[in-house]
């Protein structure tokens, strides 16, 4: 098996627990609010994070080089954790993916004043073909619009802001502060409004929200080895397989089976987002912000792929990842 097919298939595996996780954020979220789930997914993730905490060997304390950098990007994170796992509990699985899979679009449009990118005419076409097949999937007059909806689309946007600050801030920033802030934000910020929603939970419950923690860190280590076995530009796009595994899940957990505007407009956005990885994968730029967004929301619960993984292990394979 060569290198990228391994790549591929271990992508495609970690993206398929993500949609399990995905599945139990749904099942909790029809009788629990997204604050007590996102707190307690938070705590359970506490001794695993605690763990690649004693693994970081950089030296240097935990005060932020960009303080206001930092703080926009543990804001967005927390956002992103909210606003996900409940539109996760109100829509269809697939219907929320379809949404999220607007992060590289925005991502491509917020590199232009955070980093300085250029955006060509053939990118800047793509990313409006996209944001046409969002309108699809939202069907805005056609159908009517619910909180889900937008929470949702805040949180692709605010996931595509913590992605794009990483590539701003990343080679000054400690890989543990970026790490720790976010996860104390949760902690406090869902911990403090928790007493307003808290709803007692049995042991099944209580097991289901440790199983979320293992499975996201699972997938994440899994997301790590497959952009070491194989070339960025074949593994961020494996991503999209979300969607199958979002329209199979939905199917026999819960009934839901995806419309036609909805795997339209997803078929439209998977495709501009397929070509903006595909170009950026075949160009000089220096930044490349959707190849190092490293394909799955970040929550502020657990830490994204940048965070696990020693950056000297994949120098050799893409030195532009040793700066993500």
């Amino acid at each position: 098996m060569s290198y990228n097919a391994k790549g591929a298939l271990l992508a495609l595996l970690a993206f398929g627990v993500f949609s399990l996780h995905d599945v139990i954020v749904k099942w909790l979220g029809a009788s629990y609010s997204p604050v007590q789930i996102v707190f307690f997914s938070g705590l359970f993730s506490f001794p695993l994070v605690t763990l690649l905490l004693i693994r970081e060997s950089q030296p240097g304390t935990l005060r932020p080089v960009h303080p206001w950098w930092l703080m926009v990007r543990t804001l967005s994170a927390v956002i992103t954790g909210l606003s996900a796992f409940y539109a996760f509990s109100v829509l269809p699985l697939a219907q929320v993916y379809a949404i999220l899979f607007a992060a590289p679009l925005l991502i491509t449009l917020l590199a232009i004043p955070i980093l300085g990118e250029q955006v060509r005419l053939r990118r800047g076409l793509a990313v409006v073909v996209g944001l046409c097949g969002v309108l699809v999937v939202l069907r805005p007059g056609a159908t009517e619009l619910s909180l889900g909806h937008l929470a949702a689309l805040v949180a692709a946007f605010a996931s595509s802001l913590a992605s794009i600050i990483v590539r701003k801030i990343g080679q000054d920033e400690r890989s543990v502060v970026m790490l720790l802030y976010p996860i104390l934000t949760n902690f406090i910020v869902m911990g403090a409004a928790l007493p307003f929603v808290y709803k007692p939970m049995p042991t099944l419950e209580l097991g289901g929200l440790a199983l979320m923690s293992v499975m996201a860190f699972a997938a994440s280590a899994l997301v790590i080895m497959a952009y070491k076995a194989g070339e960025a530009v074949v593994v961020a796009p494996m991503q999209y397989s979300q969607i199958l595994w979002a329209a199979f899940t939905g199917a026999i957990f819960f009934d839901e089976y995806p419309d036609a505007w909805t795997v339209a407009g997803a078929g439209i956005i998977i495709a501009s987002g397929t070509y903006i990885v595909l170009r950026e994968g075949g160009t000089s730029s220096t930044n490349r912000p959707v190849l190092r967004s490293r394909t799955r929301f970040e929550t502020g619960i657990m830490p994204r792929v940048r965070f696990f993984r020693k950056d000297r292990a994949v120098q050799a394979k893409d030195p532009q990842q040793a700066h993500d």
